[in-house]
C-alpha cells in the first residue's frame, strides 16, 4: 500500500464518507482551498492508479469509489508512524501526547478499563 500525499489522504477521506462520488460531488465537500475541476479529477485518476479507488462509467462520466478500506489504510500507517516516531512503542506514543497535553488523565483511565476488560 503505497503511501498518500496529503492532498489525496484528504479526496479519500471524502470518498470514504460518501463511499461513492462523481468528481463534482467529491469537489463539493472540499472544504478549503478548492483545487479546479481538471485538478481533482487527476488526483483521483491517481488515487484509482495507486489501487485506492476503482469506478463505474456512466458514459464518459465516473462514478468512484474506494477499494481501500480506511481501517486498513490507517492500521498501516499508524503502526508506520509509531514504528518511525515512537521507536515502535506505544507507550512512548502515549506519553508524548500525555506531555503534549492532547490527552487527559480521565482518557488514560478509560483507555485502561478497555484493555483490561479485553484480558
Amino acid at each position: 500500500m503505497e503511501k498518500l500525499t496529503n492532498k489525496e489522504e484528504e479526496i479519500m477521506q471524502i470518498l470514504w464518507k460518501l463511499e461513492k462520488a462523481f468528481v463534482k460531488e467529491v469537489m463539493s465537500e472540499i472544504k478549503n482551498e478548492k483545487p479546479h475541476y481538471n485538478t481533482l479529477s487527476t488526483i483521483i485518476r491517481n488515487l484509482e492508479e495507486k489501487g485506492y479507488v476503482s469506478y463505474n462509467a456512466f458514459g464518459k462520466t465516473h462514478q468512484y469509489f474506494p477499494i481501500v478500506k480506511m481501517e486498513d489504510y490507517r492500521k498501516k500507517f499508524m503502526n508506520t508512524a509509531i514504528e518511525t516516531y515512537f521507536n515502535s512503542s506505544y507507550k512512548n506514543m502515549v506519553s508524548f501526547f500525555a506531555k503534549e497535553e492532547k490527552i487527559s488523565a480521565d482518557e488514560l483511565r478509560e483507555i485502561l478499563s478497555m484493555i483490561e476488560k479485553k484480558e
